[in-house]
């Protein structure tokens, strides 16, 4: 008894010298809380809304590259359509089960035109929101430093805690994006089952990806974006074709090279076309294939 009270008083004495700790996933080592950097996160602050029956849109922050819509009944489907300002349109798919969704505004300055429909038989839907709106983003990078949809993470994230774990001693931007780019090529293998019974409308669960270590596409690029901007970095995931084959990679920004897509290595003169899902899969080929960003038809960011 005399030792177990030792030990519990020595155990309450280091957690008051070393602050608070973080219990992480089985296999992962505990880390400081300090070395999750706080992150911007989206919010509906109810300063700016449109109702119209179940349908909400919260436009309070489009300054800061998004907006939130929930839809608060159970519905067949209902869908949040987002055209940009140089009219590109975005379509996401919307729950019915009243839960605010963030939506990324990712074409810069300008007039959107965003419209939530419901549907109402077979292929035909009907705008419950349809309005338009004058962004001028606050910072660039906004839209690419936020949690959205398709990239859904938050302070107690398991992706969030195990970027903090692995780049804890990160030396700059270009060192955290190969860091986290390594592990995930490491550790997450390809779902080929995934891939040829994914359904359209499919959505990444980031930490379900991590816990799983399989994924397709979509989900390499997801993970990845979803570390990289917990850890402050300008991430964008890109949607678009790779020759023929729809597809799904990342984009990150640094100071000193701009936006940058090769950013595994640097060969003298140019940098190589980085894209997870290619580079764990498909090897030199592949790479070679990919390597000069030509093959590579970007149609959406995120």
């Amino acid at each position: 008894m005399k030792k177990l009270l030792r030990f519990t008083a020595m155990l309450i004495l280091l957690v008051l010298v070393t602050g608070p700790m973080m219990v992480l996933a089985a296999g992962t080592q505990a880390i400081s809380a300090h070395n999750i950097i706080e992150f911007p996160m989206p919010e509906a602050s109810g300063v700016n809304v449109r109702r119209n029956g179940n349908a909400v849109l919260d436009y309070s922050n489009v300054t800061d590259g998004y907006v939130m819509a929930r839809f608060t009944q159970r519905s067949q489907s209902v869908r949040i359509l987002i055209t940009n300002p140089n009219g590109v349109r975005y379509q996401y798919n919307l729950n019915t089960e009243g839960r605010w969704e963030t939506f990324p505004l990712t074409g810069g300055n300008g007039r959107y035109t965003i419209i939530i429909a419901e549907r109402i038989d077979g292929n035909r839907y009907s705008p419950r929101v349809n309005m338009t709106v004058d962004v001028i983003l606050t910072d660039e990078f906004a839209p690419f430093l936020r949690p959205n949809q398709f990239v859904n993470f938050g302070p107690d994230s398991a992706v969030v805690a195990r970027a903090a774990e692995l780049t804890q001693h990160s030396t700059g931007v270009l060192d955290t994006v190969s860091i986290v780019y390594n592990f995930v090529i490491e550790n997450i293998t390809y779902d080929f089952v995934l891939a040829r019974t994914v359904q359209s409308g499919y959505v990444p669960d980031v930490d379900l990806v991590l816990a799983r270590g399989m994924g397709i596409c979509f989900d390499y690029a997801a993970l990845m974006t979803a570390m990289l901007r917990s850890r402050g970095i300008p991430t964008q995931l890109v949607i678009g074709y790779v020759g023929d084959v729809f597809h799904a990679w990342i984009s990150v920004h640094s100071d000193e090279f701009g936006w940058i897509n090769n950013i595994i290595h640097f060969d003298g003169f140019a940098w190589r076309l980085m894209d997870p899902t290619f580079s764990a899969t498909g090897g030199e080929e592949a790479r070679r294939f990919t390597g000069n960003g030509q093959n590579h038809r970007p149609t959406n960011l995120h």
